[in-house]
């Protein structure tokens, strides 16, 4: 068999687009809008609607408390407390007074009909004594704190000694529910650039962004749009054993993403929460190349992780700081049988939606859509064989250190090019040869037990989000000679 080269340039192809919606796992059904609450009947309600906006500045260092009203409910107030310490281990918190000067903290009363408490159970402990600013009962809310990096949701158990730092007292796991009571809250929170911790994991990588604010960072900072955070790779990969010098394989490129939180929460359902959502969803732009002879793939294609970020945003839901967890790993992913050498560059532009829904009656829901546009400004395909190359990020999303969602995001190019060749008894040769690239994307992920911590009832099993994986013709093409 002779080696054959094909050259397949697409400098004026135009965009593709293509919209996907992911469907639920069995037992889930998806629904029209799969982050819309289930109909229930209507009930009494005297809720508030609280806001959804980023923490303040001062978040690091307050706290939010529901207090244990009696036989009343309790309501969650923002409070100029702080965890000034908190051992997971023991479950121990010192809860730090406000400095002088500062007053006293603000009263937890409201006007509200008279009912449970916010956790549905009788609670008559008696109200927080001047030396001693929490009561059994209470639910602390707060923000990262010394031996709490992903932040404290915690009920008061037991109120101990008055130390020179605060307040000793012992906490026990709460839901979310206790602390947000029969209220409502629903919003979405961009994730400040600028907060996102980045641990590359190979050589090459570099991080730019531009905060909202306009500040820039990076050697591209100036270039993204703002709230946008942007990694840059240039590395090489495994190359097949009998490539030449020349064909070594490597990727380069970037990933370009501007994350945003989403929250809702209805409490109002009197038993637990009637509807609840977590989720992340943003933009996404990457334009990456994979070029060279890669390395056959043995069993599952080689994943290569090339960095890490994680980001603890705090968001501010009415009086209570919510600490939401984010931690993604990009990485890229090459799947070769080691036979063709390819020259692809490729852009793709989209979004992506991930998170759990819940209703009363309906349990948690996936939710996973992503609208992906892919435009090739290059491709070349060599010899016989197949390879395919993704660059995408697994990521994950939770409460208080807690994951509930978790997710694969992985737009992909694939190239497959077949040569055969045949001989006559005359001496002539004939040579065919076909090839095709195709774009697509694999979404993929699942609801975790850990969402239970909005009050609702405990997950028996992770639920999928239902893999969704979509892929349209770049290019094909036949010769002969």
């Amino acid at each position: 068999m002779r080696k054959l080269a094909i050259r397949v340039l697409l400098p004026g192809l135009a965009t593709l687009a293509l919209t996907a919606t992911g469907c639920s796992s069995t037992g889930h059904p998806a629904s029209t809008d799969a982050a819309s609450p289930v109909p229930v009947s209507p009930v009494a309600d005297d809720s508030r609607h609280l806001d959804v906006t980023p923490a303040p500045q001062d978040a690091v260092s307050t706290a939010a408390v529901t207090r244990a009203e009696g036989a009343g409910k309790g309501a969650p107030v923002k409070s100029s407390l702080k965890v000034a310490s908190y051992d997971p281990a023991t479950r121990r918190a010192v809860i730090a007074p406000p400095p002088k000067g500062d007053g006293p903290a603000p009263s937890p009363s409201r006007d509200r009909a008279p009912g449970r408490s916010p956790d549905h159970s009788p609670d008559h402990s008696p109200a927080p004594s001047p030396d001693k600013p929490v009561a059994v009962g209470d639910v602390i809310a707060s923000a990262p704190a010394p031996g709490a990096p992903d932040g404290l949701l915690a009920k008061v158990t037991e109120v101990g000694r008055q130390t020179d730092r605060g307040t000793e007292v012992t906490t026990a796991a709460t839901p979310l529910s206790s602390a947000l009571g029969d209220d409502k809250a629903d919003g979405k929170v961009p994730v400040d650039p600028a907060a996102v911790a980045v641990e590359p994991l190979m050589k090459g990588v570099t991080l730019s962004w531009a905060k909202s604010q306009g500040a820039r960072f990076g050697p591209e900072g100036a270039k993204l749009p703002l709230g946008n955070l942007r990694l840059d790779l240039n590395a090489p990969i495994d190359t097949a054993p009998d490539a030449p010098v020349s064909a070594g394989a490597s990727v380069s490129g970037f990933v370009q993403l501007a994350p945003t939180v989403e929250f809702a929460y209805d409490g109002s359902g009197g038993s637990g929460p009637r509807s609840a959502f977590l989720g992340m969803s943003g933009d996404w732009s990457s334009q990456w190349s994979l070029k060279g002879h890669a390395a056959a793939s043995t069993g599952a294609p080689k994943r290569i992780p090339f960095a890490k970020l994680h980001s603890s945003p705090v968001i501010q839901v009415g009086p209570v700081p919510v600490v939401v967890n984010l931690d993604l790993t990009c990485y890229v992913q090459v799947e070769a049988d080691g036979r063709v050498s390819l020259d692809v560059r490729q852009d793709v532009k989209g979004d992506f939606r991930v998170g759990g829904s819940y209703a009363t009656g309906k349990g948690w829901t996936p939710v996973s859509t992503s609208n992906v546009h892919s435009s090739p400004v290059k491709a070349e395909v060599s010899a016989a064989g197949r390879v395919k190359g993704a660059l995408g990020a697994e990521a994950a999303v939770g409460l208080y250190g807690a994951v509930g969602v978790s997710a694969d995001f992985a737009p992909y190019l694939r190239g497959e090019a077949d040569v055969k060749a045949s001989a006559s008894t005359d001496g002539k040769t004939a040579v065919n040869a076909a090839w095709a690239l195709y774009g697509g994307f694999d979404l993929s992920g699942q609801l975790h037990l850990q969402l239970s911590l909005f009050g609702t009832p405990v997950l028996e099993r992770r639920i999928p989000l239902g893999t969704l994986n979509r892929e349209w013709p770049l290019t094909a093409g036949k010769s002969a000679r």
